[in-house]
């Protein structure tokens, strides 16, 4: 029987029919005062100071019972703290807020430095019908096959002016808030698929400008490397010299990174909010494209991610006319095993803004199924992408 379950029966033993102290023992433990018992609890732990102190320890080792000191302050936790050998809770509390505190200084000055890749590598056209190809929620290994061998055909058939990966190419799973076994980690080779996608990215459209839009998952992996967490620093031993655009391929593929969001934020709703100020920006402010859905709110056609289900809302302005905001599917493949991921769409958008009226039209590539239609051109799933 496990020994937790002994005392648990023990104590209920003894509160229902408790052994009876003597008299000289009653008198005894009545005569101890509060100052008596921390006097007691100084004695035993200046014995040994490199010690902690634990309730069993004390109740070995000192001379009064548990219910003598326990009617004085209810907990052992207490008793320490009242002792000063146990911070008290609001030193304790205190502690934690400068801990945060000093965690948030370390990531704000990864701010400064992945803010500096937003319009690094700008590409401007001066074609008045532009085309702007848009993908979110890749989660590299994560990706379908068919979604990834699709996107680059759109690229590489299309040639747009822009194309956006608006957020979520990264998927990295060891920094989720889902538990994974850290046995299977393998970061690197994750990171590794996402450079051999932005290196097909670029070879089939060179002359795009590419630009990521940094989504939740790029924003934990950040915060984690701020921190410079025990999982992040597998990665470093692997990688020299490891710094934001090595880890997201932005110097080596000429991505632009959209990434306002401070790191320093600490609960989910302060993420999430943080999160909401990446978006881009185009042709005089006649696009917009950001991970979450909410910012369709903000008046303005255009584009998100996250939800990695495909809908649609119809609006109408005097600037823009009748426009359409897409939350477009994902490139996570739908069979996901820790989420009812059979409910998800894939799918990516066309975007043809007419520069000059600020009018766009909006093109879907539905890849939930086993075929699809692009551009007038058939493709199956089997054939193509495995």
């Amino acid at each position: 029987m496990p020994r937790t379950t002994v005392r648990r029966k023990l104590a209920s033993a003894l509160a229902k029919n408790p052994v009876p102290l003597s008299e000289d023992q009653r008198k005894f433990h009545e005569e101890w005062t509060a100052e008596d018992c921390i006097r007691e609890l100084k004695r035993i732990a200046e014995i040994d100071s490199d010690k902690v102190i634990t309730r069993n320890y004390f109740r070995v080792h000192s001379d009064i019972s548990e219910s003598t000191w326990n009617r004085h302050f209810g907990t052992f936790s207490e008793f320490k703290r009242q002792a000063g050998i146990m911070l008290s809770r609001h030193a304790h509390a205190l502690e934690r807020a400068i801990a945060k505190h000093a965690s948030a200084d370390r990531m704000r000055m990864l701010n400064e430095e992945k803010r500096d890749w937003e319009g690094t590598y700008k590409r401007p056209s001066g074609n008045r019908f532009q085309t702007v190809l848009v993908g979110a929620d890749f989660h590299d290994e994560e990706c379908d096959p068919f979604y990834r061998f699709m996107f680059l055909e759109a690229a590489k058939r299309a040639q747009p002016e822009k194309i956006i990966l608006n957020g979520d190419l990264f998927d990295l799973p060891e920094f989720s808030k889902y538990a994974q076994d850290p046995r299977s980690f393998d970061m690197l080779a994750r990171i590794k698929w996402v450079h051999a996608f932005l290196g097909d990215l670029r070879a089939a459209a060179p002359d795009a400008e590419i630009s990521l839009t940094e989504g939740n998952h790029e924003f934990r992996i950040l915060k984690h490397l701020a921190e410079a967490t025990p999982a992040l620093m597998v990665v470093l031993s692997d990688l020299h010299g490891f710094t934001v655009p090595k880890l997201l391929g932005l110097e080596k593929f000429e991505v632009n990174y959209i990434a306002r969001g401070d790191l320093a934020a600490w609960t989910e709703r302060d993420i999430k909010s943080e999160l909401s100020k990446n978006y881009i920006t185009l042709y005089d402010n006649s696009l917009l494209f950001g991970h979450y859905p909410e910012m369709r709110k903000m008046g303005v056609p255009g584009a998100s991610g996250h939800h990695h289900r495909h809908l649609v809302w119809s609006e109408y302005s005097p600037i823009y006319g009748p426009y359409e905001w897409h939350q477009t599917g994902c490139g996570h493949v739908r069979s996901a095993s820790y989420c009812a991921g059979e409910k998800w769409g894939n799918g990516f958008l066309f975007v043809h803004c007419d520069t000059h009226r600020r009018r766009s039209q909006f093109d879907y590539v539905d890849l939930s199924h086993d075929m699809c239609i692009m551009g007038g051109k058939f493709y199956r799933r089997e054939s193509e992408a495995l």
